[in-house]
């Protein structure tokens, strides 16, 4: 967070969107690390989300005048209160690791397995970072982004705005396996070892595993969806999160009733508080995604400031329809220079798939919803060739 508190209602919703995302991308690096100093890191953050969802609650008090003005802010409070909501599901995910409820290690591996990682690395003066910039950071290891740093007691969430890096600086980034434990050389960090399953002694929980780690995702994809939801006051995407909600609901009877039949063999009881907890967590992050699109499903009024605020996160959401003879046309994800922006989801023949794989070949008409940096958004609407947003909706 900055030492100056945002003073407009603007500025503090998008700090807040991006302060929740990044608690939830450090519970989850907390657990897969088994790290009690980034899962501390989780626990801080809360304290000054606190801080900033009541100063956002008093301005939205002192702006209602009138019935009409009450109605438009009702929209902001509920958005207020689901992006508080993934805050706190993040610090009950980190508390898994502080609480050390246990997880079991085939989890972990499990996770490891993904296309990318977050990480916490703090910059040493012995390391080679020191009064390097961002830019020149991340063009140096490739696939790595630096979400966030933690400069003494502030959090930045524009990096590239902040000149060089210094000595002490936290950077919380993301990246493949390879670009991730080549920054923490480069910082004058040691190695982290990735953490691997324990193949002594297994108990039947595969199918367990596999549902927490779809919870996970879906959990993430569901929120990235909703944002997106209401940015463009879309149903359709409303309903895609509604289903995916329910999807979780699902996962998380399914979670509980292996739970129970697993507590039987006393052996498992340790790890299962921690498997269960995290099953719970990623159930509630997809009710906050299912809170803010209840707007659009019953046609509320939404305020204007959710727009701009949302389009002035440091991640942004957006909406783009593949264009007929465009450059990304007959292309995989993986052949286009996304500039660190994720594909969440593609719409085809008004069908959805989630979080699709690099291989996947675009065609013309095909819709993508992105999520990143909003400096790559000027890039993507060219290499597209996107239709105007009128036309998508």
């Amino acid at each position: 967070m900055n030492v100056n508190q945002p003073r407009t209602l603007k500025a503090m919703l998008a700090e807040a969107k991006d302060t929740s995302e990044l608690m939830l991308d450090l519970a989850h690096a907390g657990l897969f690390y088994a790290d009690r100093d980034i899962s501390g890191e989780v626990l801080e953050l809360e304290e000054e989300m606190s801080r900033l969802v009541h100063r956002m609650r008093e301005v939205c008090l002192i702006a209602s005048r009138s019935p009409s003005d009450a109605a438009g802010l009702a929209s902001l409070l509920q958005l207020i209160s689901a992006i508080e909501g993934i805050g706190n599901e993040a610090v009950d995910i980190a508390k898994i690791v502080l609480d050390k409820l246990g997880i079991p290690s085939e989890l972990v591996a499990d996770l490891s397995r993904a296309e990318e990682i977050v990480d916490r690395i703090e910059i040493q003066e012995s390391g080679s970072l020191v009064g390097r910039s961002i830019d020149d950071l991340e063009r140096a290891v490739e696939e790595l982004r630096v979400l966030a740093i933690r400069r003494g007691g502030r959090w930045l969430f524009d990096p590239a705005d902040e000149g060089v890096l210094r000595s002490k600086d936290v950077l919380v980034v993301r990246g493949d396996a390879q670009g991730v434990p080549e920054l923490r050389k480069l910082a004058g960090m040691p190695p982290k070892a990735i953490p691997t399953a324990d193949t002594q002694d297994l108990w039947e929980l595969d199918r367990a595993i596999d549902t927490l780690v779809e919870m996970k995702d879906l959990s993430e994809v569901t929120v990235g969806l909703a944002y997106a939801a209401v940015l463009y006051n879309d149903r359709a995407l409303a309903a895609e999160v509604s289903y995916l909600e329910d999807r979780l609901d699902d996962m998380r009877e399914a979670i509980e009733s292996w739970v129970l039949d697993a507590a039987t063999d006393a052996r498992n009881r340790p790890q299962l508080r921690g498997l269960l907890h995290l099953a719970v967590a990623s159930e509630r992050i997809g009710d906050c995604a299912q809170s803010m699109v209840w707007l659009i499903e019953r046609e509320e009024e939404l305020h204007p400031i959710i727009a701009q605020a949302l389009g002035a996160a440091e991640d942004v959401v957006k909406l783009l329809t593949v264009g007929e003879g465009s450059p990304a046309e007959n292309k995989s994800i993986d052949e286009l220079d996304l500039r660190g922006m994720d594909v969440l989801a593609i719409s085809r023949q008004g069908r959805w798939q989630y979080q699709p794989r690099g291989r996947s070949v675009l065609g013309a008409g095909d819709r993508l919803i992105f999520i990143g940096p909003s400096d790559a958004v000027e890039h993507l609407e060219a290499l597209l060739d996107d239709y105007t947003e009128d036309e998508l909706n």
